[in-house]
């Protein structure tokens, strides 16, 4: 898998789908642009920093921890890129322990 530019600093990124939850249409686009490692639901919650994906139903199929700020910024630029809205970007707190929650406008 080619490295990403903006995310060639090393891989801080860690992923999961959460089992019975169907990913949204545009989750290949996501695999596709960021450069993740796939773990375990309870591996990604214990990430400093996490990122939660909805899907059409409005359920939250998959989360994307980051260890560090940078690459936790880096992962939400992609997100806003691929045309994504941030539901929590105007607030400063967490929701379901998400610090950000991407999905469709």
């Amino acid at each position: 898998m080619p490295v990403h530019p903006r995310l060639n600093q090393g891989n801080h990124l860690k992923t999961t789908l959460l089992e019975g939850k169907k990913p949204a249409h545009f989750d290949k686009h996501i695999i596709g642009n960021l450069l993740l490692n796939v773990a375990t639901p309870d591996e990604v919650r214990q990430e400093k920093l996490l990122i939660g994906v909805r899907n059409e139903a409005g359920e939250i199929y998959r989360l994307i921890g980051a260890t560090k700020h940078n690459s936790f910024m880096n992962a939400i630029e992609e997100l806003f890129d691929l045309g994504l809205v941030d539901e929590l970007q105007d607030t400063d707190a967490t929701q379901d322990g998400c610090d950000a929650i991407f999905s469709e406008q």
